[in-house]
C-alpha cells in the first residue's frame, strides 16, 4: 500500500519512544503534518531533528489540567493516535492505589480526554476523522503482574467500540490495535527473564514477538481510507497468540 496523508493534520500521543515514534515518522514520511505529545522533552527534541517541521508538546497526560491547557487549542486534527501508556508491573494482591490510579490516568482517561478535544474540533469544522487506540493483547489475555494495566486496555476496548457508536454518525471512525509483546524498552520491562521470553515465543503460532514496524502498519492502515468501511473494530497484532 503506498499511504499518502498529504494535506492531513495527525496527533499521536507516546510520541517520544518506540511505537509512537515510528508512527509519527511514517506519517511525517506520508506527508501528514503531525504533533508530537510526549512528556520527555528530550525526546521531543531528537524527534523534530529526525522529522523537522513536526509541532512537539510536552505534557504529562495524567494531568487532566495540565492536558487541557496543552492541547485544549490544538486546532484542526484529523487523525490521533492515542498511544501513551504506562505498564506498572505489580502482583495483583500488592497494586496500590497509586499503580492503579496512574495506570488508568494515564492509560485510559487521557484516551477519554485527548479523543473529546480532537472529536470535537473535526464535528465543528463537519470533518471526517480516524482515531486508533493503541491496545494490547492482554485486552484479551493477561500476564503476570500485569492486573492494572490489563485492566486499562481491557476497558480501551470498550470505549473503542462506545466510541465509535456515537462518532460513527459524525463520520468518525474509531477501531485499537492489539499487539502482543513489542520489544521496545516499555516491552522489555515486561520480558525481562530470558526463560519467560523463550517460553512466551512457544506460544506463538509463529514462534515470534511483534515488531514495532507490524504495528505501525497497522495502524496506518486504520487512519487510512483503505479500512473506510472499518471501525469499532480491533486488529490483532499477534503472531497468532490468540489462536493457540
Amino acid at each position: 500500500m503506498q499511504l499518502n496523508f498529504g494535506g492531513l493534520r495527525a496527533l499521536v500521543t507516546g510520541a517520544g519512544k518506540g511505537i509512537g515514534r515510528d508512527t509519527v515518522k511514517a506519517l511525517h514520511a506520508s506527508g501528514a503534518r503531525v504533533v508530537a505529545v510526549s512528556r520527555t522533552n528530550a525526546d521531543l527534541v531528537s524527534l523534530s531533528k529526525e522529522c523537522p517541521g513536526v509541532e512537539p508538546v510536552c505534557v504529562d497526560l495524567g494531568d487532566w489540567e495540565a492536558t487541557e491547557r496543552a492541547l485544549g487549542s490544538v486546532g484542526p486534527v484529523d487523525l490521533l493516535v492515542n498511544n501513551a501508556a504506562v505498564a506498572l508491573l505489580q502482583p495483583f494482591l500488592e497494586t496500590t492505589k497509586e499503580v492503579f490510579d496512574r495506570s488508568f490516568s494515564v492509560n485510559l482517561r487521557s484516551v477519554f480526554q485527548v479523543s473529546q478535544i480532537v472529536a470535537r474540533g473535526m464535528i465543528s469544522r463537519g470533518a471526517p476523522g480516524s482515531i486508533v487506540n493503541v491496545s494490547s493483547l492482554v485486552a484479551h489475555v493477561s500476564f503476570p503482574n500485569l492486573a492494572a494495566y490489563s485492566s486499562t486496555k481491557g476497558a480501551m476496548t470498550a470505549l473503542t467500540k462506545a466510541m465509535a457508536l456515537e462518532l460513527g454518525p459524525h463520520k468518525i471512525r474509531v477501531n485499537s490495535v492489539n499487539p502482543t509483546v513489542v520489544l521496545t524498552a516499555m516491552g522489555q520491562q515486561v520480558c525481562s527473564d530470558p526463560e519467560v521470553v523463550r517460553k512466551l515465543k512457544e506460544r506463538h503460532p509463529l514462534r515470534k514477538f511483534a515488531e514495532v514496524e507490524d504495528v505501525v502498519n497497522s495502524i496506518l492502515f486504520l487512519l487510512s481510507d483503505y479500512s473506510a468501511s472499518t471501525s469499532g473494530s480491533g486488529i490483532l497484532v499477534d503472531a497468532g497468540y490468540l489462536a493457540s
